[in-house]
């Protein structure tokens, strides 16, 4: 195995072990909210305004502005020196400090004076001030998410990978010890949203004391890089559009679940001339928020950590102008996502409902808020391999510096999946949002897929087809197990069963998988889960590689 895919494989499992902690401690979170608030308009206006944070931590945390600001790091570093880099960073810090404040204070007073114009219902109001008071979370995320993508580049992906958790510690400490001082469902909600800006704060100060003591302090001449920092925003805006596709189709999928379910208390028509009916029933927001989360944890354990590792190493191999490695790393990337992301999207169909109830089906949260979970989480986990495919393929484009071609496929898979999401909610509600966006993901991923090779040349197909087809052996095995795995136990305590209906399918199928991947001598698998390897497996890596 050739040294820059160890490093791959050993960074890989860096940031995949951090991201699972935080994955584990967001779903935690989720479970503790689920409880406080239960599936009703209070958790559903909390999830809808938290939409635009999160998706700038996405966006600039794991995508674009890491995208642009990588490739002018490196440079800089390699053609003029540390101090350059140094200056580099800062002078994007500062101007995006600037540019993000001043368009949270125009978000904010446009949302200020919607009363002035709308009457909204108190659903509404709820939803407008909760989105202004997390808006400077936009600020705080988006500003450690730079400093994180500049020890990235110093090869330290530990610390950037750690800074997810400070925010659900947080979180956690807030709904367990401060919260509950407060009754009134309104307050409390308010609360949580001062306790994520408090965690935001944390947030930044962590990355920025680790990127102090690597020697990247304030420097105050950080306006000679200011030429640089135009050149990164302007590849931004064409990245920010590429790599955000599958974030803001979950984000479509909300506004839409928001705008068309039936508000408490109202006529079942809606407010149009057709006089239909509402095809949504209140919670649908927030089943599609929790399956999002759900899906999203093997899309970042694995998807966002493997892009994370994998882009420097591309980015280095097209400015060094060696195209046959950058196709053979992009080719092993793509292998590792088949390896990971088939039997992730098989496993999350077979135990969505399982899933949903043992995590969330408690206190307000009741069984049928439980099952329309379940439902979103197995229709969210069918594209779970072209999500990952995805970040991968498209850090193969912006590696080479094509940054239009990911955003005019991602524009096309919006448009199709918003007409999608406005014809499937009639006869299959809530689900058909979440089908609709992983099909559309499905269909981009095997676009980008073909226009990337008509960029590079011929990938690895060979390799990646032998790959694909002893995954999809190992996963066929998983899913014939975990089928034949009994659903109810005679058990009292309701804790226990739920348990045992999670994790006897999830323990009895991987193992099936994992046991079926060494018959059919599934490589990338083994790279991943193995630390060290013995002289003869290497040859066989190597030669399966190359």
């Amino acid at each position: 195995m050739n040294e820059s895919l160890q490093q791959v494989t050993t960074n890989l499992k860096v940031v995949s072990f951090c991201t699972l902690l935080s994955r584990i401690t967001g779903l935690l979170r989720d479970q503790a909210m689920g409880v406080m608030f239960g599936a009703g308009p209070v958790m559903d206006a909390f999830t809808v305004a938290f939409r635009l944070p999160n998706l700038a931590r996405v966006l600039l945390g794991e995508g674009a502005l890491t995208t642009a600001f990588l490739p002018v790091f490196v440079s800089e570093m390699r053609e003029k020196g540390i101090e350059s880099a140094v200056r580099v960073t800062w002078a994007v810090f500062i101007t995006l400090a600037v540019f993000l404040s001043t368009m949270i204070l125009l978000i904010n007073g446009l949302l200020w004076s919607l009363t002035w114009y709308i009457p909204l219902s108190p659903e509404g109001t709820l939803l407008r001030n909760l989105t202004m008071a997390l808006m400077p979370y936009v600020l705080l995320i988006c500003l450690a998410a730079q400093l994180g993508a500049a020890l990235n580049a110093l090869g330290k992906f530990l610390w950037p990978a750690l800074v997810p958790l400070v925010l659900n510690a947080v979180w956690l400490l807030s709904l367990w010890g401060i919260v509950p001082f407060w009754t009134d469902e309104i307050t409390q909600v308010y609360v949580v949203a001062v306790c994520v800006l408090i965690g935001g704060v944390l947030q930044l100060i962590f990355p920025l004391s680790v990127l102090t003591q690597c020697g990247f302090g304030f420097r105050s001449d950080w306006r000679l890089s200011m030429g640089q920092v135009g050149r990164i925003a302007r590849s931004m805006l064409p990245v920010v559009i590429g790599v955000s596709i599958t974030q803001l189709n979950a984000v479509l999928d909300s506004f839409v679940a928001w705008g068309f379910t039936q508000p408490a208390g109202s006529n079942e028509l809606m407010p149009l001339p057709w006089a239909l009916n509402y095809p949504l029933r209140e919670g649908t927001a927030t089943a599609l928020y929790l399956g999002q989360r759900l899906y999203q944890f093997p899309l970042g354990v694995f998807g966002v950590a493997l892009g994370t590792v994998l882009f420097p190493l591309l980015t280095a191999h097209a400015q060094n102008g060696d195209s046959d490695k950058l196709r053979s790393d992009l080719s092993f990337g793509i292998r590792l996502v088949i390896a990971i992301g088939l039997p992730a999207s098989a496993g999350l169909i077979l135990i969505g409902q399982p899933l949903a109830t043992f995590f969330f089906e408690y206190g307000k949260f009741d069984a049928q808020a439980a099952q329309t979970t379940g439902q979103m989480i197995a229709a969210y986990g069918s594209g779970v391999w072209a999500y990952c495919g995805l970040l991968i393929l498209q850090r193969g484009f912006y590696a080479i510096g094509d940054r239009l071609t990911p955003m005019y496929i991602g524009l096309g898979a919006v448009a199709i999946n918003f007409v999608l999401n406005l014809t499937l909610i009639w006869p299959l509600g809530g689900i058909g949002l979440a089908f609709s966006t992983a099909f559309v993901a499905a269909g981009q991923s095997t676009v980008t897929a073909l226009m990337l090779q008509h960029k590079l040349g011929t990938l690895n197909w060979r390799e990646i087809g032998i790959t694909t087809l002893k995954t999809l052996t190992a996963t066929l095995v998983m899913v014939l197990v975990c089928l034949l795995m009994p659903t109810s136990f005679p058990i009292r305590v309701e804790f226990l069963e739920r348990l045992v209906r999670l994790v006897l399918p999830m323990g009895m199928g991987g193992l099936a998988f994992l046991f079926t991947a060494r018959l059919v001598n599934l490589t990338e698998l083994r790279l991943l889960l193995s630390g060290r390897r013995s002289r003869s497996s290497q040859e066989k890596a190597a030669s399966i590689e190359h």
